[in-house]
Parts: C-alpha cells; structure tokens; sequence
C-alpha cells in the first residue's frame, strides 16, 4: 500500500471537490488465459456438467495443476456447440511466471460465468475466446467500482478477548480471567453462536464490497508505481498494475479474485482526479 492526493469524489463527503490524502493499493493484475469452456444444466439435485472442450495448446505449467483431456479436443469441440444447457463458464487460469513477487511457479485454476443474453451468443463468445487472455483492461476502466474476494491473515486458535474483544474478569474473578461470564442458561442446555468462544481466528474467506478504480496501469517502467526499494515483502512491481482506493483482505502475495459489483453503484463512469502519488521509500527511513 501507499498513499495518494485525489480530489475527493464522495459528494456526500464534509471534503467532497477538496484534495485529501487517501490510502490506496497497488496490485498486480496479469491477464488471465482461458484454457476451456464448461456447459451446465441445472437439475434437482444441483448444477451438473453437461459438456466442455479445451484449448488446442496449453502451457506446460498448467499440466502441473491439471492433467488436460485433450485427446480428442475435436469431439468436445461438437458436443460443446450441440448441447442444450443453461449456464455457461470459462476455465482460466493464472500466470504466475508473469509476477516476480510471486514465488509460485503453479497456476490458480478457477471458473468465470459467462453472462448476457441470448444464450447461443454466450456459447459462442466462450468458443471464441478459448486459448486467449483475459485482462484487467477489457473488465474495468478507471472510476469503476469493483468486489475484491480474498482470504484474510491467518491468526491460528485464539481466546475469547482475543477474538471478540470482550471484557476482562474483574481482578476478583476466580479461576479465569481471560474468559466470558457464562455460556447460558442451564435450560434449554443448548449454547448458541452468538457466544463468543475461543476459536480459529483469521484465514477466512471476505468480500470488500464497491472498490473504485483510481488508475490502470499497463506497463509500470513507462508509468512508476513502485516506491523507492521496492513493496516490503513483495518487490518491485513489474506487470499490468491496478490502483484501488482502500485496502484489500489478506496479505501480500495471496490471490485476490475480482468481480462486477453486486451493490451496484448506478452513474456514469468518472476517472478520479489524482493530484499526487507517492513513490517514496515504504522501508522506513
């Protein structure tokens, strides 16, 4: 993360049309290849798979992940245009080799619904762009909003203060001080959710919800978004680069998958003022 000058676009802000400091995230976003195409029906007991095909080439990295089917990429190619189904997806994958933070040499393999109407035209779509990229540039524009799903730090087993911020037992308390008064009643002898327990804490999955774009940047040489010495523990920023206005869950290096915003924010797509961005040393001196 870092922090930029932006004239504040939030009209119901007490600073809205000031310039204000905000914190921003830089991540990187290289484009997602498509490696094949899922038909799906839905039936009583669920949706099920009724037909796929792949792309003729794939990267040998992604045979680390997923042994392809791709024998007969002809008969799937057929059934795949003939079947009659409800849904449809893409199977894209990462391409970790592109980002030099990422230690990783193995792709994330996930599946992205195709939406739209008709639906031939969607089949049609996903036929057509089977073995090509995806980027972030063909998603968002800058001044969009966008959900960022990630998965949180990991804190391990924690206790009650801990993972609720309760109350400490006064000093008198026998026992226990680092615990809560009472489970509940003895009758009904049942303890409910709403009892803060010790437990896992962090490593769950978080939405952050309506993230606006401030900048996209295809090529950082050209454009400078890494501060002096590099993100701590991350590096040097070298790949297609997207600014976001906030933080994101989770911590660096840790896929964050990005989508259309389901709390839409209605309006018409304005690119934010950006007076300042700082490039200045994140290693504390």
């Amino acid at each position: 993360m870092t922090h930029a000058f932006i004239v504040d676009y939030r009209k119901r802000s007490t600073t809205a049309g000031q310039e204000v400091s905000v914190p921003v995230t830089v991540i990187e976003v290289p484009p997602l290849r498509v490696a094949g195409a899922r038909l799906y029906r839905s039936s009583p007991m669920g949706s099920r798979v009724v037909a796929e095909t792949w792309a003729g080439s794939s990267p040998k990295e992604l045979r680390k992940r997923l042994p392809l089917a791709m024998d007969a990429p002809e008969e799937g190619a057929e059934a795949f245009g003939k079947t009659e189904a409800d849904e449809v997806r893409l199977i894209v994958h990462t391409q970790p080799h592109l980002i030099s933070g990422v230690p990783s040499k193995v792709p994330e393999i996930f599946e992205v619904r195709v939406g739209g109407e008709p639906f031939g035209a969607r089949r049609a779509y996903a036929v057509a762009q089977l073995g090509k990229e995806i980027s972030a540039q063909d998603v968002a524009k800058e001044g969009t909003f966008l959900d960022a799903v990630g998965v949180t730090k990991g804190k391990g087993f924690q206790g009650h203060i801990q993972r609720w911020g309760v109350k400490l037992q006064p000093r008198k308390n026998s026992k226990h001080r680092r615990m809560i008064g009472t489970l509940g009643p003895h009758n009904p002898s049942f303890i409910t959710y709403r009892i803060p327990q010790a437990g896992q804490m962090g490593y769950h999955r978080r939405t952050a919800y309506n993230l606006r774009v401030l900048k996209l940047v295809e090529d950082p040489k050209k454009d400078p978004v890494t501060p002096a010495g590099g993100f701590p523990h991350y590096g040097e920023v070298r790949s297609s680069v997207m600014v976001l206005h906030g933080s994101l869950p989770g911590p660096t290096k840790r896929l964050v998958r990005f989508r259309l915003p389901i709390r839409s924010r209605r309006g018409a797509v304005e690119k934010v003022d950006i007076r300042y961005f700082s490039t200045r040393s994140k290693q504390g001196v």
